[in-house]
């Protein structure tokens, strides 16, 4: 099956196996970033953004992705990388297995939430599992990262 979509902001065919999944197609692709996990649909590490919301790669066919645009954190590497700061500075970077996924939410959650509250972090990041934290730092970096883009929208 040949499908056109957009992966990381460029226009793109491929041929694809009816039964490939989005996941494995991705990889193939260059976006290592994309991890697989549970293979159940439980942990999250398989998050990409398609057409700017999250998805679950691992339990998405490739051919869906006809027609779409898809973003991996290889796509968003500057945002990841001033958002991935604040994650360091709370110690909440770990062992770093869980970043790629939990990021792509955190930026999916970013564009539909407009200021979240922490428990509205939490709901929202709640399909995201880390093996070596509760999310503790990871919510703080998210909760200092929102009051530093706000600051910077303010001008100051």
């Amino acid at each position: 099956m040949n499908i056109t979509f957009w992966l990381n902001g460029r226009k793109k065919q491929a041929e694809v196996d009816a039964s490939e999944l989005l996941l494995d197609f991705l990889r193939k692709n260059s976006c290592y970033s994309v991890k697989r996990g549970c293979e159940t649909a439980n942990c999250g590490l398989c998050t990409v953004l398609m057409d700017d919301r999250p998805v679950l790669s691992c339990s998405m066919l490739a051919a869906r992705a006809d027609g779409k645009k898809i973003v991996t954190l290889e796509g968003m590497q500057e945002e990841a990388k001033e958002f991935g700061q604040f994650m360091a500075n709370e110690g909440a970077e770990q062992c770093g297995f869980c970043n790629p996924g939990f990021i792509m939410n955190v930026f999916a959650m970013l564009r539909e939430l407009e200021d979240p509250t922490e428990d509205e972090i939490r709901e929202y990041l709640s399909g995201n599992l880390c093996r070596c934290s509760g999310f503790v730092g990871q919510t703080r970096s998210i909760l200092k990262f929102l009051d530093y883009k706000k600051r910077q929208e303010e001008g100051e």
